[in-house]
């Protein structure tokens, strides 16, 4: 919007170059006359050559100084709205009726007792198990130790998570009596050879039962689905959900152990999960490496992968959020008709010059 002396001053500086235009030169008669200028869009002023011909200066100054400059109304596009197929079903976010028990007065013992309760039993069951295999399969002749209970496994758990605090140089300094290294907690909660008992023979599976053979993660498969489970048994996730890749760092002799340079954690265990709003982990899965039964089904890995995942939220109209790693139009079929609707999302990623310049952090948007 310009004021009365802006339009007026314009239009004279366009007059007077059109008439220095006109008459300079020796191929003006030649030369087609000069379009009215397009900037200002005034209805009467630079409407056509004749007009302005026609007319005095100080007649065409007067008639666009009088003139309004029209305003355009812009409007949305007659396109029929989105609209949900299927609205969210699902229970309310927090915790689910399997822990009703557990209230804002529980404390972090009780609720950590939900998730690995099984997996002491477990624990006990198949250490004793392997302790009375090796007995049975050896002729050799030695003192028989008594079962472990519950209660010593904690005792063994607890003391291993407490010797990433005090690091010692060997494990037998745990338990040394020398004044400079000596820690008496350790002896006073297990002794030394009832720890190395349950060290060595620690197990998770049954080592005779016959297992798949694609199954790289057999050893410890039981006690990675009691985690699976008790993660979706005590808890509601929220209606958006998130499936994305992480990397456990681990240095070890694995067969599955990746590299990924571009990663912080270069070396590690790669892990699918699945999320919600708040950051709980509802479901995961672990990569293995090629799967045959996934190929045989000729189903990509990234396919897959997902179906997995969201194999516990069907049916409740869930939207899933992922990157284009994951998406693909077979799979948004699949997961529409399971009532799991795929939305865009928002990546951040960290940019820099090859002169090592801090990142600095831009959201791209995918999906």
């Amino acid at each position: 919007m310009l004021s009365r002396n802006q339009i007026r001053e314009m239009v004279m500086d366009s007059d007077s170059d059109e008439a220095q235009y006109n008459s300079s030169g020796t191929e003006d008669e030649e030369m087609e006359p000069r379009p009215p200028s397009r900037k200002f869009p005034l209805s009467q002023a630079v409407s056509s050559s004749d007009s302005s011909a026609s007319t005095s200066e100080d007649e065409d100054v007067e008639n666009v100084a009088s003139e309004e400059p029209q305003s355009t109304q812009w409007t949305l596009p007659l396109y029929s709205r989105m609209r949900v197929l299927h609205p969210f079903t699902g229970a309310p976010k927090g915790k689910s009726s399997e822990a009703a028990h557990v209230t804002a007065q529980s404390t972090p013992l009780s609720v950590l007792m939900l998730f690995i309760r099984e997996i002491i039993s477990l624990l006990v069951v198949e250490t004793n198990r392997y302790y009375h295999d090796c007995l049975d399969s050896t002729d050799e002749q030695h003192h028989p130790q008594r079962d472990v209970t519950e209660a010593e496994m904690f005792v063994f758990l607890a003391l291993t998570l407490q010797m990433g605090h005090t690091i010692q140089g060997r494990l037998e300094d745990y338990w040394t009596k020398l004044e400079q290294l000596c820690c008496a907690f350790y002896r006073k909660t297990m002794a030394r050879s009832r720890f190395y008992h349950i060290l060595r023979f620690l197990h998770f599976t049954d080592n005779n039962r016959t297992v798949d053979s694609y199954d790289r993660l057999w050893k410890i498969r039981d006690l990675f689905e009691i985690l699976r489970t008790n993660f979706t048994k005590f808890y509601n996730p929220s209606e958006h959900l998130v499936v994305d890749e992480v990397i456990m760092k681990f240095k070890g002799r694995v067969i599955f152990k990746q590299y990924i340079p571009k990663k912080r954690k270069r070396f590690g265990i790669e892990m699918y999960k699945l999320c919600d709003s708040s950051g709980y982990t509802y479901d995961m899965d672990v990569y293995l490496g090629k799967h045959g039964q996934w190929a045989a089904q000729h189903l990509p890995a990234t396919h897959a992968t997902v179906t997995n995942l969201t194999r516990r939220v069907e049916g409740v109209g869930h939207k899933l959020y992922m990157d284009n790693f994951f998406s693909s139009p077979d799979l948004y079929d699949d997961l529409i008709q399971k009532k799991i609707y795929c939305c865009g999302t928002v990546r951040l990623k960290q940019t820099g010059d090859a002169k090592g310049t801090k990142p600095q952090d831009t959201e791209t948007q995918t999906g």
